[in-house]
């Protein structure tokens, strides 16, 4: 559970047990911050759960393991759709070319 107050710009969370000073500026929304933090106290009891391992350390690099592994996946999955749509508009763009050309030809 993450717990969270702020004082003059700085948010304390409170993640897997130990609290953080997190220092904001105005145009940081401390919902995104909880949000975030929530994510990764998540992501470190899941670990903590499924591991013999009870080093808050150990728990923590396998967390960061897997969130970077969900990152890196989703990056190459939107790599694979940008270039999937890139060659559609290729692809139309060419044929619109073509019913261009042959329009012309015909006048």
């Amino acid at each position: 559970m993450v717990v969270m107050h702020e004082e003059s710009g700085i948010l304390k969370i409170n993640i897997y047990g130990t609290e953080y000073p997190i220092k904001r500026d105005a145009e940081t929304d401390p919902d995104y911050i909880k949000n975030v933090a929530e994510f990764v106290d998540k992501k470190m009891r899941e670990i903590d759960e499924n591991t013999q391992s009870k080093s808050a350390i150990k728990v923590a690099i396998l967390a960061a393991l897997n969130i970077t592994d969900e990152l890196f996946q989703e990056r190459a999955s939107k790599e694979s759709l940008y270039s999937e749509m890139e060659d559609k508009i290729k692809n139309l763009s060419n044929q619109l070319d073509q019913t261009i050309q042959a329009e012309l030809k015909t006048e």
